[in-house]
C-alpha cells in the first residue's frame, strides 16, 4: 500500500507537470497540426502512467481521469477545440482540474442565487442518500451466498451506479468550492429515462457523453454528410461513438485487472450502438408521430441495458474481483486513518466479500 501511495503521487505529479507544459505550448503553437505534435507525447504518457497503480480505487479513477478524459479534452485542446480551448486563454488554475477532472463548467447568471442554492441543496441530499444506499448495498454482501446470481450481478449494477455518482459528485463539488463556479451534474437521474437515445445522450454519465460528441460523432457526422443525406448521418455517427466508447472501457478495465481483454464490452457497446441507431431511425421513419408511451419504452430501454450488461459487461469486470480488491483496499485506507499504520491490502480480508 506504501508503494502504491508513492506511485499514485509520482503519477499525479507528472500529470501536473505535462498539463503545465500543454497550458504553455499554446503561445509558441497555432492551433492544428504544429500544436497535435507537440501534444501526441502526454497523449502517449497518459495512456502509460495508469501502468504504475495496480490499485482499483486509486489506479482506476486514475486510469478513467487521464487515460480517457484528458487525452480526449487535450486533443480537441490541440485543433482549437473543445473546453480547454478559449478566448483569452484559460488561467493555468482553471485549465488543469478541467482537463483531468470530470467537469464541464456550466454558464449560469449572477441572478441566479436562490436557484443555485436550491440546486446545491439537491445535490448534497442526493449525495447522502446515494451513500446510505451504497452503503445498505455494501452490507447485503454478507448474504452473497444466499443470493440469486442475477439479484446478485443486480446489485452489481446498482452498486457502480452509486459509487460513480458519489465520486463524480464529490470530485464536482470540490471543484465548486475550489474554483466558486457551478458544474453540471455528472448524471441526470437515468431511471428516468425513456428511450435508449434519453438514457445514453441525456442522462447516463453525461462528462463521457460531453466528450465523446465533440471527438467522435460530430467528426464522423461531418465527414458523413458529404456522402449520405444529412436525415441519416448520425447514424454512422452512433455507431462510431459506441464503438470508441467500447474500447476505451477495455482499456479502462485492463488497467484494472491487467487481464487480457475479452472483447465483450466492446460488444456491448456495439450491440447499444446498432440499438439505438434502430431506435433513431425508426423515429425519423415515422417523424415522431407514432411513438410508445414513455411508461412503457422507459422499463423497456432499462431492462434492455441491465439484461446486456448481465451477459456481456459484468463478466469481464468480475473476473477480476475488482470487488474484493476495492473492499480489501478501503479496509487498508481506513486502519491508516484510525491507527496510522499502513497494511497491505493482501493481508485483509473483506468481511462483505
Amino acid at each position: 500500500m506504501e508503494g502504491e501511495i508513492h506511485n499514485f503521487i509520482v503519477v499525479w505529479t507528472i500529470v501536473l507537470i505535462s498539463l503545465c507544459y500543454s497550458h504553455t505550448i499554446v503561445k509558441f503553437f497555432p492551433n492544428g497540426k504544429s500544436r497535435f505534435v507537440a501534444i501526441i507525447p502526454i497523449v502517449c504518457l497518459f495512456f502509460i502512467l495508469p501502468l504504475y497503480l495496480t490499485s482499483i480505487n486509486l489506479g482506476g479513477t486514475t486510469s478513467f481521469f487521464i487515460a480517457w478524459l484528458a487525452n480526449f479534452k487535450i486533443l480537441l485542446f490541440a485543433f482549437g477545440k473543445g473546453p480547454l480551448s478559449s478566448i483569452p486563454p484559460l488561467p493555468l488554475s482553471t485549465f488543469i482540474p478541467l482537463a483531468c477532472l470530470p467537469i464541464k463548467y456550466q454558464k449560469y447568471s449572477t441572478s441566479d442565487n436562490v436557484e443555485t442554492t436550491k440546486k446545491t441543496t439537491n445535490s448534497t441530499l442526493n449525495l447522502v442518500t446515494k451513500i446510505t444506499l451504497l452503503a445498505t448495498l455494501i452490507s447485503v454482501y454478507n448474504y452473497k451466498d444466499n443470493l440469486h446470481p442475477k439479484l446478485l450481478l443486480f446489485c452489481y449494477c446498482l452498486h457502480i451506479y452509486f459509487f460513480l455518482e458519489i465520486l463524480l459528485t464529490m470530485v464536482s463539488t470540490m471543484v465548486r468550492v475550489a474554483s466558486r463556479v457551478e458544474l453540471e451534474p455528472p448524471f441526470d437521474e437515468p431511471y428516468k429515462t425513456s428511450s435508449l437515445q434519453d438514457f445514453w445522450g441525456k442522462r447516463w454519465n453525461l462528462m463521457v457523453t460531453n466528450i465523446l460528441r465533440p471527438t467522435v460523432y460530430d467528426p464522423v457526422r461531418s465527414l458523413m454528410l458529404d456522402r449520405i443525406s444529412r436525415k441519416w448521418a448520425p447514424l454512422p455517427a452512433v455507431l462510431a461513438t459506441f464503438f470508441v466508447s467500447g474500447i476505451m472501457h477495455e482499456l479502462i478495465f485492463y488497467y484494472i485487472s491487467r487481464e487480457k481483454p475479452s472483447w465483450e464490452v466492446t460488444c456491448f457497446f456495439i450491440i447499444h450502438g446498432v440499438a439505438l441507431s434502430i431506435e433513431i431511425m425508426v423515429k425519423k421513419l415515422l417523424n415522431d408521430k407514432f411513438l410508445v408511451s414513455r411508461f412503457v419504452s422507459g422499463p423497456l430501454a432499462l431492462g434492455f441495458i441491465i439484461l446486456t450488461s448481465f451477459w456481456l459487461f459484468f463478466p469481464p469486470l468480475l473476473r477480476g474481483k475488482p470487488d474484493v480488491k476495492g473492499c480489501n483496499e478501503s479496509i487498508a485506507f481506513l486502519e491508516f486513518v484510525r491507527y496510522g499504520k499502513l497494511v497491505s491490502p493482501d493481508n485483509i480480508t473483506c468481511p462483505f466479500m
